[in-house]
């Protein structure tokens, strides 16, 4: 089943001919969930083959242009194919206030309905969940508010053995209870251990998406142990003045914070654009976390 994230921008504030603002979409076995989404976001989804039809729910970290000036495009564009699925946006409470200007002034109506949820920066809130997944938000610590996000798959059954619930003859509606975890008693009283009625179900994965926000503990906790952490990575460490005074992280930061942490893989974006080559980013995370990625667009990565 899909689990994978795909990085549609990895820069910060200042596009460049090699990187767009910040944007991505995770995928998971029944939703495509964008993440950000900075200007020319519906160029990139086009060029990289994401059905943007497919997406329902949008998570914009906060209010800073780059987060989030390609949102009004998209939902244009949805609008002008046709779309009349109603689009859930989680973000900022003023979002909506921005989008209902544009459309008051542009006198636009959009065929399809949106629903705003607006977040509270908060880490623990839970903000989204369905069968399979919950989302949660991280508070981060940036200039205004500012919100990560953790998508947590939901603990899901055991998995039932066919061949031995034929073979013991086991009715139907004894099957929710095995996959819960019981055993099953045969008519002469032998008790057939679940542990062979069953096989273990697959792991629950994780990923958390800590966009703007200058070095802080507080997010440990809330990312603790997980199976992939995006922490933004905008400077060198020979920049931390700079890092700090506009609430930033360095590279190096961001691997301290994976490293305390404790998580499976790091995957570092949001670059300054004064770099134009992200390996010596790369390289001064790797000194604290080694297993360290990029977040190269185009690219994605799955999680197992």
């Amino acid at each position: 089943m899909n689990f994978e994230v795909t990085i549609l921008g990895s820069g910060s504030a200042t596009p460049t001919y090699a990187r767009n603002p910040s944007a991505q979409v995770l995928h998971t076995e029944d939703e495509q969930f964008l993440i950000d989404c900075g200007e020319a976001t519906q160029i990139q989804l086009a060029r990289y083959k994401i059905k943007y039809h497919r997406i329902n729910h949008i998570f914009i970290s906060h209010l800073h242009g780059d987060h989030y000036l390609g949102l009004m495009g998209l939902l244009s564009t949805m609008h002008l194919q046709g779309r009349t699925t109603a689009i859930h946006i989680y973000a900022a409470a003023e979002l909506e206030e921005i989008i209902q200007l544009h459309l008051k002034v542009s006198i636009s109506t959009l065929r399809f309905e949106i629903f705003f949820h607006p977040l509270l920066f908060k880490t623990g809130q839970i903000i989204f969940e369905n069968e399979s997944i919950e989302v949660t938000e991280i508070e981060l610590n940036h200039r205004i508010p500012c919100s990560g996000f953790l998508f947590k798959e939901k603990e899901r059954p055991r998995k039932i053995n066919k061949e031995k619930i034929e073979q013991y003859q086991i009715p139907l509606q004894m099957i929710p209870g095995i996959k819960a975890g019981e055993d099953f008693l045969l008519p002469d009283g032998k008790c057939i251990p679940n542990a062979e009625l069953t096989t273990e179900p697959k792991k629950i994965r994780s990923y958390a998406y800590c966009s703007d926000t200058k070095y802080d503990e507080k997010v440990l906790e809330a990312v603790k142990g997980i199976d992939l952490l995006y922490h933004e990575s905008t400077f060198l460490h020979e920049m931390l003045d700079r890092a700090n005074e506009t609430y930033h992280t360095t590279a190096l930061q961001a691997g301290e914070i994976a490293k305390k942490a404790e998580v499976k893989q790091l995957l570092i974006g949001h670059f300054s654009a004064r770099y134009s080559d992200t390996a010596i980013l790369l390289k001064e995370a790797k000194q604290i976390f080694k297993n360290t990625l990029v977040a190269e667009e185009g690219k994605t990565f799955g999680i197992q």
